[in-house]
């Protein structure tokens, strides 16, 4: 049945007609990826986009990445910043794990991006943003930089309510340590009252100059709420895993929450594309994650917005290469995938024999033929293949977890824009140890 229902991908940059007939009139395209480096989830995923932005007029781009380093990337394809081309705009993407958002496929759809953007004005626009909150002095410093070109005494005062993190210099785990276990080095209260002063002046900062004023003041806004989240994020993060991940997919779908609201009410065109892990997007409440109390951002965008309103679209593969660590903050390796497991839906998909297509999981028949538990494969920034049934493997329900998914049954590694990024793995006998880096 899988086979005859299958639609054929002629290779990694077919967006099909069937996908865009999946969105339908969506407002929210969330486009997984099964690991955070391969070649053909990016490329398909780009060339998806490409085509909701210019069929179907899609007006962002929402990515698992810092706000600051991903504005840098907005302003170059507005045409309104300071680099010369794209792979300066990604300059700012400077820590672990480089190849994630520096590579090759990653620079040639910001390429595009800015030639689509070059003939349109401000509103018309497509943007791109990040959704994550691990920016925490990058935000600080984002959120002064604005404050010191529109109101020098605001800065002042906010200059003062962040120097309380200074004792920690930029070491955001090391204040959540002690926050955690002393209420004294919390810095809470500080993050709060900057947040609620910024909006607060709302309109007066916003409503000056037009579209590119306010593009700013959301800018300075969603950084002092990452300012907030961050804090409260590492606070949380040694108290369990359950409770960080919640915060951090509960911080990614408010972003996504006030960016659809910024861009309805500059365009009347909040639609937006979202990329990141399929474990972020596909529905938490489909797998295992759900059941030990995690939630995601696929999750939550569902609840708040109604299941008309959302389309997620998850990827798969069989085998093939993949650039990942050993551990975290190392360089990428070029690692075996290797083949999937024998109660995985990966292996399903290997045994209908075709090189790439894409299945729609609302047909009823494979919706009800693909909610059954099985293994599913989960690939981060970190792959151990000796390890992998314990550390890259999880239960879930496809057809629940996911409105549609793209297999590649072979797929490769992405091409990290730094060569010192990445090498050949030649080493099978690392560790084990937890978690993969999503």
């Amino acid at each position: 049945m899988i086979r005859e229902k299958a639609v054929r991908l002629n290779d990694a940059a077919d967006a099909t007609d069937e996908i865009l007939s999946l969105v339908g009139d969506a407002r929210f395209v969330l486009i997984g990826e099964a690991s955070h480096g391969t070649h053909e989830f990016y490329q398909c995923r780009a060339a998806i986009t490409k085509r909701l932005i210019a069929e179907k007029g899609f007006s962002a781009v929402a990515v698992e990445a810092d706000f600051p380093d991903a504005y840098r990337v907005n302003r170059f394809v507005r045409g309104i910043g300071a680099d010369a081309d794209a792979e300066r705009a990604l300059g700012n993407f400077q820590r672990f794990p480089l190849w994630m958002w520096r590579n090759e496929d990653v620079l040639e759809f910001i390429e595009w991006l800015h030639e689509h953007n070059a003939d349109k004005s401000p509103p018309e626009q497509a943007g791109f943003y990040g959704i994550d909150l691990y920016s925490l002095h990058a935000s600080m410093e984002a959120v002064l930089g604005f404050l010191e070109k529109v109101d020098p005494d605001a800065a002042k005062q906010a200059r003062s309510r962040y120097s309380c993190f200074d004792h920690f210099g930029e070491d955001a785990q090391s204040y959540g340590y002690a926050a955690s276990y002393d209420e004294r080095f919390s810095c809470e209260d500080e993050a709060v009252k900057q947040l609620v002063e910024l909006q607060r002046r709302a309109a007066e900062y916003a409503n000056r100059d037009g579209f590119i004023a306010r593009d700013e003041y959301f800018f300075a806004e969603q950084n002092a709420r990452l300012v907030k989240n961050a804090e409260e994020y590492y606070r949380q993060m040694f108290r369990g895993r359950v409770s960080s991940w919640n915060l951090r997919d509960r911080h990614m779908a408010e972003t996504l929450d006030a960016l659809a609201a910024h861009l309805d009410a500059e365009n009347g065109s909040g639609k937006i594309v979202v990329w990141a892990h399929n474990s972020h997007l596909g529905d938490a409440r489909a797998t295992e994650m759900g059941e030990r109390g995690e939630w995601n951002v696929g999750e939550l965008v569902r609840e708040r917005y109604g299941d008309d309103a959302v389309r997620i679209i998850g990827f798969t593969t069989h085998t093939g290469t993949v650039a990942a660590a050993t551990d975290w903050g190392e360089a990428a390796r070029v690692k075996r995938v290797r083949p999937s497991h024998k109660d995985s839906y990966e292996l399903i998909f290997h045994e209908i024999d075709t090189p790439a297509f894409f299945l729609d999981l609302r047909d009823a028949e494979i919706k009800e033929a693909l909610c059954r538990p099985q293994l599913e494969r989960a690939i981060g920034v970190i792959y151990r293949p000796e390890t992998e049934r314990v550390s890259h493997y999880f239960a879930a329900r496809l057809s629940e977890q996911f409105d549609g998914v793209i297999h590649f049954d072979e797929t490769s590694a992405v091409e990290p824009l730094d060569t010192a990024a990445s090498r050949t793995d030649e080493e099978e006998d690392a560790p084990e140890t937890f978690p993969t880096g999503m």
